[in-house]
């Protein structure tokens, strides 16, 4: 017998991922035959175990084509690495993952803690399938007050790093409270909103201040110090201090009306309106906590939604949904452990976090986010109490928020069968892609590709194309469209060459026997559904994986557009997308668009066909995303400085040539001694400039 160590003999982690258990506690084998591939993915795993140290570190799955399909973390890789070759039954996750497995990378760490922080980073990095992921982790807005020597401070939205000197305060829910709260701000304390190089530039006070939503710094309409007093009761306000900063004003309003000053007494009771205005907006305060996210999740027919609220200051900064993909096979407490992670992996976070679920290792989470955050982080379950009121609050929120998904999923997964219809298709698409192309006389011209899924307009898969062709003569639609598909689909070979497997499979295509054993052993514990439900499961599950390659293609113009589209595809190879041209009516009438289908005659839709809505919802947004996109080009393209084309002028240099002459206009007709004279420009930089100038540089 071989000396080698058995897998059997390792002490089994406690919280090994993915066994199945039965109502005993004890691991259960499969109640099938194992495949081939999984056998084979666990000799993979079994050779790269036998080598793994008893240490804290990180691990990664990797398919045959270089994926990574998994992140995990380990107290100890040995043992933990070892659970996924034993011969016990793994849920059908775990299992594919498993047989999927064609290598494996580790990275060990001095201690556990460290192995989450790392395991989080690479998780949003990578974002491998098999993982919990949060797909809308876009960074949340702040509200800044600024503090500068130079200049009075500014009232500004803040999103990311932290670079600039001065006071957050949130996060918010949204931009949109934001906003709310700022414009208030701006009537209570009268603080500025303008750009530095604005208020820089201020000869007299602008608009803001003729209708009392600023005080004018700028021009010296209010003093230095009256000015920073503002700021700093701004300041307290937002954190915290309200009950102080009202009662002062409720003073000077009664000494201005008590010295019959009722101007005066006026301004400051608008200003005490407007901060009642920001309070009485913000729903929910709370009295016992100042600084805390309440974090709740819901599970409905696998889907998960988990709704954040923020408090900040005791005050109530709003709330948002967000709904994490994952596999239903993992546990509701398990899901929210890695929302947490993934969430504060750009953010900080405050220092109290109530839960709506216990999670295993709160006190490893806690540690975690409080060396990221730099002060103790305390995660806490609560039953009573309060925050147990806050908890149910944000439960009630995430159950509704996920019901009011799980039915607009549903009505989707309707149009999309209807589109499929209309237009003849083999199958309902999952992923609809819609082009369309923005100019004016052909200058700053864009394209656009908007995308449309069983969940709604999938914007995170948005992109806009500048047209590079300098081929194409100015305004040929024809000619950009060709580029514009030529392009994505180029990409799109290139990035997914085997297209045909990412595909969902038709009904009578042949399954892996492999993948239809595991398949047939999950379906043969499922319950029957009647068909609401199945829709609704159906509905559930539409994201868990979002094809990378379009099902049906619209393309925003009538013949001429659709063959350009169909020319780019055929040089490519690209044969079985649908591609569709929609056309606009007589006199751009909503409703009367002709369509245009490969091997039919032009048609339109019945008038109150819910397909012809859905489709003038789809052109109406990539018209609105490509005019946007365009409008942006253009506003760069005037805003762009001649000076940025000359080589070797920085910031510092141009500022120097612009307060020295003033404008663009007089540097380029300035003499070279007169550019030599410039402070902080050297002889060889006044040349280049001169040469750019004066010698068609």
């Amino acid at each position: 017998m071989s000396d080698e160590p058995r897998i059997a003999d390792q002490p089994e982690p406690d919280t090994a991922p993915g066994f199945a258990e039965d109502s005993e506690g004890t691991r259960a084998a499969f109640d099938f035959e194992t495949p081939a591939e999984l056998a084979a993915g666990m000799g993979v795993i079994r050779r790269f175990w036998q080598t793994l140290p008893g240490a804290p570190g990180v691990y990664r799955m990797i398919d045959a084509a270089g994926e990574v399909l998994y992140v995990g973390k380990a107290k100890n890789l040995k043992s933990r690495v070892g659970s996924y070759a034993r011969g016990y039954a793994h849920s059908n996750r775990i299992a594919r993952m498993i047989a999927e497995t064609a290598a494996m990378e580790f990275v060990t760490t001095q201690t556990e803690t460290e192995a989450l922080l790392l395991e989080t980073n690479l998780i949003k990095q990578l974002k491998p399938r098999y993982n919990v992921l949060l797909r809308d982790d876009k960074s949340l807005p702040y509200i800044l007050v600024t503090e500068d020597a130079a200049r009075a401070p500014q009232l500004v939205k803040h999103r990311g790093a932290r670079n600039r000197k001065g006071a957050y305060f949130g996060p918010f829910a949204s931009v949109w409270a934001v906003n709310r709260t700022m414009t208030a701000l701006q009537r209570a304390f009268l603080l500025r909103t303008c750009s530095d190089s604005y208020f820089d530039n201020r000869t007299r006070p602008c608009l803001l201040f003729q209708i009392k939503r600023c005080a004018g710094p700028c021009t010296g309409e209010i003093a230095a110090d009256a000015y920073a007093a503002l700021a700093r009761e701004a300041s307290d306000f937002l954190a915290g201090r309200s009950v102080a900063v009202k009662e002062r004003l409720a003073a000077e309003m009664q000494d201005a009306a008590a010295a019959w000053e009722f101007e005066r007494a006026a301004r400051y009771r608008d200003r005490l309106a407007a901060l009642s205005a920001i309070q009485g907006a913000q729903g929910i305060n709370v009295q016992g906590v100042e600084e805390a996210d309440v974090i709740a999740i819901d599970e409905q027919a696998g889907a998960f939604c988990v709704e954040v609220f923020f408090f900040r200051n005791f005050q109530n900064w709003g709330n948002r949904a967000y709904f994490p993909k994952a596999d239903r096979s993992i546990s509701v407490p398990d899901v929210l452990a890695s929302f947490v992670t993934l969430f504060y992996a750009d953010k900080p976070p405050p220092r109290l976090l109530l839960l709506s679920h216990e999670i295993e290792e709160a006190d490893l989470v806690a540690k975690a986010l409080s060396i990221r955050a730099g002060h103790k982080v305390e995660v806490l379950a609560p039953k009573r109490g309060e925050k147990r009121a806050m908890v149910e609050s944000a439960l009630r929120n995430a159950r509704e928020a996920l019901g009011r998904r799980l039915a607009e999923r549903s009505s989707q997964t309707k149009l999309m069968d209807a589109l499929a219809q209309g237009f003849g298709l083999a199958k309902s698409p999952r992923r609809v892609e819609v082009y369309d192309n923005s100019h004016i006389m052909g200058t700053n011209a864009v394209g656009a590709m908007i995308v449309a899924g069983l969940s709604g307009f999938m914007r995170q898969h948005y992109r806009t194309f500048n047209i590079k062709s300098e081929e194409l003569t100015p305004g040929d639609d024809f000619g950009m469209m060709k580029e514009v598909l030529g392009r994505r689909f180029a990409r799109l070979v290139k990035e997914h060459p085997d297209r045909a497997a990412r595909q969902v499979p038709a009904a009578d295509a042949e399954i892996p026997a492999a993948a239809q054993e595991i398949e047939d052993a999950h379906l043969a514990d499922e319950p029957d559904t009647d068909e609401a439900e199945e829709a609704v499961l159906e509905a559930a599950a539409a994201d868990e994986e979002f094809p990378a390659w379009p099902d049906l293609v619209l393309i925003d113009g009538g013949q001429g557009q659709v063959a350009a589209a169909r020319a780019a595809l055929a040089e490519i190879g690209v044969t079985d997308v649908p591609v569709v041209g929609i056309a606009k009516g007589r006199d751009r009438d909503a409703g009367r668009e002709t369509f245009f289908v490969e091997g039919r005659a032009p048609f339109k839709l019945p008038p109150r066909d819910p397909a012809l809505y859905f489709i003038q919802r789809l052109r109406d947004e990539a018209h609105r995303f490509a005019i946007g996109a365009h409008r942006a080009k253009r506003k760069r393209a005037m805003a762009a400085n001649p000076l940025d084309e000359i080589a070797g002028i920085g910031p510092a240099r141009k500022r120097a040539l612009l307060h020295h002459f003033g404008t663009v206009k007089a540097i380029s007709r300035a003499a070279l001694e007169d550019l030599m004279k410039t402070p902080g420009v050297n002889a060889a930089t006044a040349k280049a400039v001169y040469d750019h100038f004066q010698g068609g540089g």
